[in-house]
Parts: structure tokens; sequence; C-alpha cells
């Protein structure tokens, strides 16, 4: 969705982190073609005047004098107002003293609020919680029946009845506190727009359960559309925050970046797909680090540390650095890397990408034709590549509809990926011995003179993985990292070596 706005900013703010020295001229100079950048991404026009004048007095003010390096200080200024103007922090989710806690659904018809009641229904399951879902859309005949169907993926229980939607939503509220769920979501109706009907509605909906959050959920696709209606229902409901859909979308993004200043709501959550785990907490901090290129690792850690096992991973890696790595674990590893979600988001959440990379089709077939040749070798192929000769390579092609070239190729890529890997073991354990050697001399020496301790010791199979680029220091960060085994993407092995360092 930020990509075009993306593209800008990297251009604007790339010619000033060069410079020793900036002119008031050079800020000015900047500071219109953000102004250009955020009006032709459909941002408020209230929103972009506040923010370019932030940002401005900040770069010309002492905080920039004071820089050694001024373009790095107004890169830095950029970031921090454009977290500022996302809503500055992720929102905190407090949870009543007396449960059930009550989350109300509002939206328009066609803006996904059922489908993100489940979600969100989902998201409080894996905090812990004991969600119930309340359908209390009448007005739509499918909605009850969606909810039930989503309910059942989820193993939530949904409530509904064919009577009043206010008295629906208040006998669910019974029947949560009836069965012990400490969460209760009732999914509301909506309208192709906004009447007094359906204010009405919804306002009676709030007196009869008194919720702990109103969430509004608005497509983000709408654009400026999106901040007028958050405005309405907030004048009605007096929101508590912003579920936005479809950041995914190809829409130009002024929406996200619009809600928080012209309502004075956050956004809470955001859906970035289709499918029910694609929907989390908003983190403005690292959409502004995404729009700036500066990539999103904690997310990235997020996602790979929910979809890779961690020993098992560790123990592929150990294999990789003996040279002992088989096609069996790469077939692993990219079974582990496809649930991360497109290929392309996870190359945009990485720092350091270039621009050419990160916004090229990358197309995820490409890894289903790898995983077909490999699913199309034998056993002992998939542990001894050596294997494999002209003939085994026509059946191979044969049976994963590819062809003996490509077969031969995909082999010679791997044992290259492989020898490379082994050589950065050996390296890792040369360095481990001197400086285990090193270690021994500081510690004293033993009869007739002989230093104690040293001697060749092997690598480390316990070592941590890491992503490159990633502060020490920062939250989140010396987690324990899986090696995707995709060399081209810069991930790196055990302790940090790998292609991506310098």
């Amino acid at each position: 969705m930020f990509e075009a706005l993306s593209d800008r900013f990297e251009g604007v703010l790339g010619r000033l982190r060069g410079k020793g020295r900036l002119t008031e001229a050079d800020v000015d100079d900047a500071m219109r073609e953000i102004r250009l950048a955020l009006l032709e991404a459909d941002v408020n026009f209230t929103v972009v005047k506040n923010f370019i004048a932030r940002v401005r007095e900040r770069a010309l003010g002492e905080e920039l004098s004071k820089a050694l390096n001024p373009g790095q200080q107004v890169i830095k200024i950029v970031n921090e107002e454009l977290t500022r103007t996302l809503g500055g922090e992720t929102i905190r989710i407090a949870y009543s003293a007396k449960p059930p806690t009550v989350v109300l659904m509002a939206g328009l018809q066609g803006s996904g609020k059922t489908t993100n009641s489940a979600k969100l229904a989902r998201w409080f399951k894996s905090q812990g919680r004991h969600p119930l879902l309340v359908g209390a859309d009448l007005q739509r005949p499918a909605a009850v029946e969606q909810l039930r169907t989503l309910g059942r993926q989820l193993e939530v229980p949904v409530f509904s009845e064919a009577t009043d939607p206010v008295a629906v939503a208040a006998a669910g509220l019974a029947e949560a506190r009836r069965t012990g769920r400490d969460v209760v979501i009732v999914d509301t109706a909506g309208r192709l727009a906004i009447d007094a009907e359906l204010m009405d509605e919804v306002r009676r909906i709030s007196e009869a359960v008194d919720p702990n959050y109103t969430f509004l959920v608005i497509d983000a696709m709408t654009g400026q559309d999106a901040v007028t209606t958050a405005e309405a229902f907030h004048q009605t409901l007096e929101l508590d925050g912003v579920i936005l859909t479809k950041l995914d979308g190809d829409a130009r993004g002024g929406a996200a970046l619009s809600v928080k200043e012209v309502v004075g709501r956050p956004i809470a959550f955001a859906s970035t797909g289709e499918k029910l785990d694609e929907f989390d907490l908003f983190h403005p901090d690292r959409l502004a680090g995404r729009i700036l290129g500066m990539g999103d690792m904690l997310t990235l850690i997020e996602k790979a540390e929910q979809v890779f096992e961690k020993e098992e991973t560790e123990a592929a890696a150990a294999r990789l650095l003996e040279g002992q790595f088989t096609f069996e674990d790469f077939l692993d590893q990219m079974q582990q890397l496809k649930k991360m979600g497109p290929l392309s988001g996870v190359l945009g959440m990485m720092p350091g990408v270039p621009k050419e990379v990160r916004n090229a089709q990358i197309d995820d077939r490409e890894i289903a034709r790898v995983e077909a040749i490999i699913r199309s070798m034998t056993p002992a192929e998939r542990r001894d590549p050596d294997l494999i000769d002209q003939s085994r390579r026509v059946r191979i092609a044969r049976g994963s509809g590819s062809d003996p070239t490509r077969v031969a190729e995909l082999i010679k890529q791997f044992k290259e990926m492989s020898k490379m890997m082994k050589r950065m073991g050996g390296m890792g354990s040369k360095k481990l011995a001197k400086s285990r050697r090193k270690a021994g001399k500081s510690k004293g020496k033993g009869p007739g003179g002989r230093t104690t301790g040293g001697g060749r010791v092997a690598p480390s199979t316990k070592a941590p993985l890491r992503l490159p680029n990633l502060d020490p220091r920062a939250p989140g960060a010396g987690r324990g990292l899986p090696d995707l085994g995709l060399p081209d993407l810069g991930l790196p092995g055990p302790g940090g070596v790998g292609p991506g360092r310098g």
C-alpha cells in the first residue's frame, strides 16, 4: 500500500543523508517534496500541513545544529513525526476487573466487520482469553451464518437469536457470564452509507452492553472517505480505536496517516490479508520505519518465532555448517518460510534490501517449482545429491513438470551453498579456537612452561541464529532465529556469519 510513498521518501531523504551541512534552502526543498508526496498519497490536508510544520521547526532549530550528521538527523526527525502522526504508541488492551470485557464492533457494510470480529476473537484467544462472538447483525441475512462458520474454524462459540439486535446483544452478554467467557465481541449491522437508523441502532446496542472498547472497522481502500466515516461514528459512539482493513491493498494509504490526527483515536488493529491470522495490533513505529525504507525487524522476528521450530532449525543449521545439510533439510526450511506469508512481504520487512529487490514482483510459485523438483527425488537422492546422474535428472524433471537443465542448476546451486556454509563454519571454529588459546595463556602456564587449554574446538551448535542488521540492544533482539536456508535473501547462519554480513 505504501510503496509509492516509500519511494518518494527514500528519494528525498537519500539526498539529505549524504550532506555534511544543511542550509535552510535544503530543508525547504525537502519539505516541499515531502508535502507533495503526502498529498498524492491522499493524506488529509490539515494532517500534511501540521506534519510539515513540526518537521521544519525541528529541522531548522537547535536540535539540528548540534547534530554531527544533519542529514541523518532530519531522517530521525521525519521518522519520529511520522510515528506520531500514525498514533505514537501501540494500543494497550486492558481487561475488565469484572469479566467479561465487552468489545463492540461498528462500521459500514462491506468494510469487513464480521470477518474482523472473528480475527479479533482469534487474537484474544492467542492472548490466553476465552472469547464469545455475538451475532447482532440481523440486517444482512448471511451475517450470522458467516460468523458461525468462522467461529467453528477458530473453535470459538457464537451466540445469536432471531429477535432484535439490542436484545441479542444483551442476551449474548448474559450468556458469556453464564458460561464463564471473559471476552465478548458484538458484531453489529452496517449500512451502505451513514444514516439516522444505523446510528440509532448501534447507539442503543452500546447502551445495552456498555462496552469496554468500541472499535470502528474501516476499509483503508476508501481513502479520505474512511476518515469522514470515522468522524461520524465517533460523534455517536465515542470510539476507542479503529481497525483498519485491507492494508495489503494497492490504495495510497492516506487513511492510515490521517485517522489519528483527524479523529483523535488511534488505529488499534490492522488487517493485512484475508486469512484469519493476518491480523495484529497496529504498531505506528514499525509502519513508519517501513514507509521510510528502514524495514520492520520486530515484526519479522515475531513472524519467524511463530512458524519456525527452534530446535529443528538449530539442528539443521549445525548440519549446514558441518556440510551435512541435505535437500530434506532444505525442503523443511522452505515449508516454514512459506508459513511467514508471501516472500515479497518478508523482503519488505528486512532493512537494507535494495528498493529494486523489495519492489520486484516476486513469484511465490518459484518456491513451489523448487519444492516439486525436490519432492520428485527419492529419499536417497535428497540425502546425497551426488547420486543424481543424467538419467535420474531426466526422471526428476518429468516428475516435477520441469526440465533436466533446471534440475541440474538447482543441484549445482545447492552444492555451492553447502560448500560456502561449510567454509564459514570452519572459519568460525578457527576463530573460536584462537580465542580459547588466548584465554588459556592468560590463565597461566602449567608444569614445564606449557600453556594450559588451547586446541581446536568444534563450532557450537547452540549458537542463536540471527538476522542481519539487528541491533542487539533493540527490544526483542538477541532471540534465536532460523537461517531460512535461502542464501539469495542474505540471511546469515549461526553467530551472525553469513552472506548478509559485510
